[in-house]
């Protein structure tokens, strides 16, 4: 069994809240949007990182990082990119892409919502974690915890921050 924490749109912050969560966990999966990469630095201290660059990221985080990374965790098949919408309502291209790899767990970030449905057709969970950095219209930082058992994705938490006032 694996712990994950999953984030998203960092956007250049790593709010010191989740430290406690990343202590005891077993891989952190960034969906992009990271800023600087003191941000995923600080992140490899806690545990393994997998991470995509986003939009906001700048040649330094797409020289470490793949715009969409395909992986398995445990015996999951996850993809993982930053702009990839929802069930419904996909972003183009990535239909063709989920129908093409099927994936088990497909993660987006970008909307700064936090999502998490099943898409019956494609027979895929989507995730997205909303947004935990300090940038955005946002109103609470999220974060998602889960565990990975097998085939299996259980114990799925939502971890709300209030957001401070800059």
């Amino acid at each position: 069994m694996k712990k994950i924490i999953l984030l998203s749109d960092t956007h250049h912050t790593l709010d010191e809240r989740i430290f406690p969560h990343l202590e005891t966990c077993d891989e952190i999966w960034h969906a992009g949007d990271i800023g600087k990469l003191e941000v995923t630095d600080q992140l490899k201290k806690f545990a393994p990182l997998r991470a995509v660059w986003g939009n906001i990221d700048d040649h330094s985080a797409r020289k470490e990082f793949r715009e969409t990374t395909y992986f398995k965790c445990e015996q999951v098949k996850v993809m993982m990119t930053h702009i990839g919408g929802y069930p419904g309502r996909y972003s183009k291209g990535i239909k063709d892409i989920l129908i093409s790899k099927q994936p088990d767990l497909f993660i987006s970030g970008h909307s700064h919502i936090l999502k998490v449905m099943h898409d019956k057709k494609l027979n895929i969970l989507h995730m997205n974690p909303g947004a935990i950095g300090n940038y955005g219209w946002h109103k609470v930082k999220t974060i998602l915890a889960f565990d990975v058992e097998g085939k299996d994705i259980k114990n799925l938490r939502v971890i709300e921050f209030t957001r401070k006032e800059n």
